[in-house]
């Protein structure tokens, strides 16, 4: 059983290692646009198939599987609420990055605040990416696949500590080859390569799933069998006492998506690449009709070990890769193992490639070496990456013990998400908000969110309310402070933005009808499981 999976495993890995090489293979990987935005060339199907890779690693499959396997169907909300996200990127948000012409986020706030504003932007970017992003994807990547391969058993260590960190930097290895000698290009095709591998599998587990819950009787008996045991855990109305409450959509659980698919260096970057402001709205959308899909294998797989394994001593994130296991048959589970690399791969090299963005375009060139052509730009990014991808694999299996890896996930990336979308916002609807303010709101909304969580007296306020109320009261808070600093000592001269003609411009002549669309099927699915089935 172990030598078909471990053979169909590495089949896969090789031939999506193969074509994506014979793909990209006269790709310009010495120019920073060829590194950086895949020479701005990237049409819709790549683009949404780079998002949907960036996103769904595995603290997306095993994290919010295993928040599914203790909460049930209310976590849904990360998928769902995330498509009203990307609404507002493809008709908000990416025009207007598009008419500057940026690679990062960073490059945004120097033209409307200052290159001070930028640095700070760059350092959280950085210091976040380094102790937080990348182990986490190296983390719950190293969880999945010891259970989805049989780890122990196949390579007879029996050591879990040992077993953790040489699967760690295994796969921190390999994806940092792709990112740093491949570009984002390389990033994008392995991505949509794997994508599709992706949700073939995810729907076959959900299939192999729903057999085991019906003894074989069909899928249909098995999804009867699932409702009836328990239809409480199909209320997407999060309970006050669950992880997601239904009233944090409208607060932390809302700004988080939005940040995240609007201003997250990792996941925009391709976005930033798009060919035209047309072939990015489409990809954009595309992305939020497969997120729709996402509570069927994101969320309904935990629901299923949950019915099967939850007497059995198995904990939340241990779930996913249980059940794929032992469901799957070998071959199949050597190739959805496969898929899961490339996903592990897709979001830690996506980082680890925005991380050098980051450096290389923010502080190396523009701080330190200021007269650096591109090939010094490129060089200096690879020996950045590799630092930065050694003190993730230092950093990840440090991480063992958390009781859901999702949620602590999402609690963590609100120490930046909130400050740095604050300052987007006010940055792109005012004109007259000073660089201080800017720079305020990052500094200190940093500290606040960080003291709340982690400094009494202050870590009192996150239990006076939720914790996503609690980051949603420090936006509010952000927001009307630097608008208060802009009324107060608004900046002499009013703010223009400029478009660089970089990329053609001409929107998508349908994004605002499949926008409005996709955001009447999210609200038709919270009304159709309101209550429970």
């Amino acid at each position: 059983m172990h030598a078909i999976t471990l053979l169909s495993f590495l089949f896969f890995t090789a031939l999506v290692a193969v074509v994506t090489w014979w793909i990209t293979r006269g790709d310009d990987l010495k120019s920073t646009t060829g590194m950086f935005l895949a020479g701005r060339s990237l049409t819709f199907p790549l683009i949404a198939g780079s998002l949907l890779m960036t996103n769904l690693s595995t603290e997306q499959m095993v994290g919010l599987n295993g928040s599914a396997f203790t909460d049930g169907f209310s976590v849904m909300a990360w998928e769902v609420v995330a498509v009203i996200a990307l609404v507002l990127m493809a008709l908000f948000f990416l025009p207007r990055f598009l008419k500057s012409g940026i690679a990062t986020i960073p490059q945004m706030l120097a033209l409307r605040f200052d290159s001070g504003t930028q640095k700070i932007c760059n350092l959280i970017f950085l210091i976040a990416y380094a102790v937080l992003l990348l182990p986490i994807i190296l983390y719950s990547g190293a969880m999945g696949l010891q259970g989805m391969l049989d780890l122990p058993a196949l390579t007879g260590i029996q050591s879990p500590t040992l077993l953790l960190w040489l699967t760690v930097w295994g796969v921190g290895l390999i994806g940092a080859v792709y990112a740093l000698f491949g570009g984002l290009r390389t990033v994008a095709v392995s991505d949509t390569l794997n994508g599709i591998g992706l949700l073939a599998g995810g729907f076959i587990i959900v299939y192999c799933g729903l057999q085991a819950v019906s003894d074989g009787q069909g899928v249909v008996a098995g999804w009867q069998t699932l409702v009836q045991s328990d239809p409480e855990r199909f209320d997407s109305m999060g309970r006050a006492d669950q992880q997601v409450p239904f009233a944090t959509l409208f607060t932390g659980v809302f700004l988080l998506n939005v940040f995240y698919w609007t201003t997250n260096q990792q996941i925009i970057q391709r976005t930033l690449a798009a060919r035209t402001l047309a072939e990015g709205q489409k990809g954009i959308l595309l992305t939020g009709f497969i997120k729709i899909l996402g509570p069927l294998y994101l969320v309904l797989p935990g629901m299923i070990a949950y019915y099967l394994y939850a007497d059995e001593g198995v904990g939340a994130d241990q779930a996913y890769g249980h059940l794929v296991f032992n469901v799957l048959p070998p071959w199949l589970s050597g190739f959805f193992a496969a898929v899961m690399v490339g996903a592990i791969l897709s979001s830690f090299n996506s980082a680890l490639n925005s991380t050098t963005t980051l450096f290389s375009l923010g502080l190396y060139r523009d701080g330190w070496k200021r007269d650096a052509d591109d090939a010094q730009v490129v060089r200096a990014s690879k020996r950045f990456g590799w630092i930065m991808a050694l003190i993730a694999m230092t950093i990840a299996p440090l991480l063992a013990g958390q009781d859901s890896l999702y949620d602590y996930l999402q609690k963590m990336n609100a120490i930046y998400f909130i400050p740095i979308f604050a300052v987007v916002v006010v940055g792109l609807l005012t004109r007259r908000v000073p660089p201080i303010a800017a720079k305020s709101a990052l500094v200190g909304g940093c500290l606040l969110i960080f003291a709340g969580y982690f400094i009494a007296p202050f870590n009192r306020l996150p239990t006076l309310m939720h914790e996503y109320h609690f980051v949603g009261a420090v936006f509010v808070l952000l927001v009307a402070v630097m608008l208060l600093i802009g009324k107060l000592y608004p900046q002499p001269q009013r703010w223009e933005q400029q478009a660089t003609g970089e990329v053609d411009l001409t929107p998508w002549r349908a994004a605002w009808p499949v926008g409005l669309l996709l955001v009447g099927i999210v609200i038709a699915i919270y009304t159709a499981f309101a209550g429970g089935l």
